[in-house]
């Protein structure tokens, strides 16, 4: 239940600075009735601050008064400052208080006596009023139809439709899916975020297990070619076996230092060559890498950071980031020239060795195996039989990089997100589509209550127009078969109605959320209500005090209703300041 204990004010609006403070814990039917002795006389009934009552709650709880006020005019005008406004309240057993206050600027929120804003927030606050509305539950326009009924809100059937649509969906809790809406909304994002990172990283995996797989490649290249030149060496080796005893020892000598000449030159072709592919890679890396920075320098110039495809503003400046990338070209084209000029050399030394004689036949692998026939044979067959047990050793190297280097690619983590995506998205059509099942669901479910109650109402005001809700919320107001819009109704009719709706809005908002012990209605009974019209309202108030224990509030200029009621709020206004006294000479 939200219970309003009371409401002080001082220096606000005609308060001055004797604090004022109105009781709403006592379940009374209570008639304010004003009396402004600087008129002269038994003074007059206008002017008196009784709607200051009701503006004090008002600015207590949301800020605002009930009228387009500013805010530095609900200063009192005589003191100028130090006004300051306070509400207790009770919601389901927790204790609130709320002070606020301008001149200097107030805001304080205690919850069962805590500070709830420990002192971090001063005045106004937007984030701490969203705050205190989610503790009442409802905003200020829903606040000015529920409990401070006065001749100066917007009536409902005066508002433009969608003001209409939006205050019936507060009322049945259909902007609640809105609010869910926004929160799921950013869930989304968070969704999308996280498979956008899944992303990175299942292509950075891939990326890495396509440079292992590359690597394994060459390694296994090398490991053929080992095999290769293994083979044969240990041919070579046999066949130089073989020949030994054939051999012509002058000749062989010659061709020895042939062979050890020619073996030279392909040592060093082979380690051009190795060189020359070496510096092509080189060469590949550093044009991709140049044509890389130059595009995300191009794209830093337009104001798209280049790693996450957004605007630079996160970046810690744009100029220097794009100074970094500039600087960063420059160097890479000093390594690329560099390089260049490497595989220059390398190409024009490769071209010295392109005339390499065949090698000369010979039966030993060296000049001493042929001054030494004997030794060598030997030396020579057990070279050959530990050349044969030689074991790869390009194999470990292999196996070692498949099994620690590749990384298993899981999608799971990428199928979960997925799947949240698509059911976040389901969800948020729900919440958001006006077609959505559960907003037809919510509205059919209230409607016919919120037309029942207006209908009782409305009977009991003695409205002779009958007024109902649609399904797409709208309203249709007919007398006798005839369509009427609101402004065809008379002031007393008007009155009725607005007086009706807004004890129905309350019904309705009751039976969702929590009951509310407190309503005020300002002079709405006085404008255009005949006596039978003021008798009825009257009755109903009285039912409502009596069966549902609520206190309210009677703001009136009728006197005749002072017989009426069990308890009399006097508004006197003297010397340019308001008091509230409950006169007793008016308690029956």
């Amino acid at each position: 239940m939200l219970k309003i204990k009371n409401v002080s004010a001082k220096n606000f609006m005609s308060v001055g600075n004797n604090t004022q403070a109105v009781n709403f814990d006592n379940c009374q039917l209570t008639l304010v009735l004003g009396h402004n002795l600087d008129m002269g006389g038994d003074g007059s009934r206008n002017g008196t601050g009784k709607t200051t009552i009701i503006n004090a709650l008002s600015y207590a709880l949301y800020g605002d008064a009930l009228t387009n006020i500013r805010k530095d005019n609900l200063i009192n005008k005589t003191n100028g400052k130090g006004m300051i406004t306070t509400v207790e309240f009770e919601i389901e057993g927790k204790s609130y208080r709320i002070e606020r206050g301008r001149r200097p600027n107030v805001l304080k929120l205690f919850i069962d006596g805590e500070d709830a804003l420990e002192n971090e927030q001063q005045g106004d606050s937007r984030e701490t009023q969203k705050e205190i509305e989610k503790i009442i539950g409802f905003p200020h326009n829903m606040f000015k139809h529920l409990i401070a009924l006065n001749t100066y809100t917007e009536p409902f059937l005066a508002m433009k439709n969608n003001d209409q649509r939006d205050m019936i969906e507060q009322l049945l809790g259909i902007t609640e899916l809105s609010q869910k809406a926004e929160v799921l909304k950013e869930r989304q994002k968070y969704t999308r975020d996280s498979i956008k990172e899944e992303e990175i990283r299942i292509n950075a995996v891939e990326e890495s297990n396509k440079r292992i797989e590359k690597n394994i490649q060459e390694i296994e290249s090398r490991s053929r070619a080992w095999e290769k030149n293994k083979e044969n060496k240990l041919i070579e080796l046999g066949e130089k076996i073989i020949r030994m005893e054939r051999i012509d020892i002058d000749t062989e000598l010659e061709n020895h230092k042939l062979l050890t000449s020619y073996k030279d030159q392909r040592s060093s072709l082979q380690t051009l060559q190795a060189e020359e592919k070496r510096t092509a890679t080189s060469i590949t890396r550093s044009s991709k890498k140049l044509e890389e920075l130059a595009n995300n320098l191009e794209s830093a110039k337009a104001g798209v950071c280049p790693t996450c495809e957004q605007g630079t503003a996160h970046l810690d400046t744009h100029e220097k980031y794009t100074a970094d990338l500039e600087e960063e070209i420059d160097k890479e084209k000093e390594y690329y020239k560099d390089i260049e000029k490497i595989m220059t050399q390398t190409t024009e030394a490769i071209k010295q060795f392109s005339n390499i004689p065949a090698d000369p036949e010979v039966y030993y692998t060296t000049l001493e195996e042929a001054l030494e026939h004997k030794h060598n044979v030997e030396t020579m067959q057990s070279n050959l039989e530990s050349m044969a047990i030689d074991e790869n050793p390009y194999i470990e190297q292999i196996e070692g990089l498949r099994t620690t280097g590749i990384q298993e690619i899981s999608f799971e983590i990428m199928n979960e997100l997925t799947h949240l995506q698509e059911h976040q998205d389901f969800l948020y059509k729900l919440l958001t589509s006006k077609d959505s099942f559960i907003r037809r669901r919510i509205i059919d479910q209230n409607i016919a209550y919120l037309n029942h109650r207006l209908a009782y109402y409305l009977d009991k005001l003695g409205l002779p127009h009958d007024v109902k809700f649609a399904s797409d919320l709208g309203v249709e107001i007919t007398e006798y078969g005839r369509d009427l819009d609101f402004d065809n109704l008379s002031r007393g009719e008007r009155n009725r109605l607005i007086l009706g709706l807004s004890w129905s809005f309350r019904d309705i908002y009751e039976s969702l959320n929590r009951p509310m012990n407190l309503m005020c209605i300002d002079e709405l009974i006085d404008s255009g209500m005949d006596s039978t019209g003021v008798e009825n309202a009257l009755g109903i108030l009285k039912k409502m005090h009596r069966e549902q224990n609520k206190n309210i509030m009677l703001i009136s200029h009728k006197e005749e209703l002072v017989g009426r009621v069990n308890n009399v709020l006097t508004v006197v206004k003297e010397g340019g300041f308001t008091a509230y006294n409950t006169d007793t000479e008016y308690v029956t």
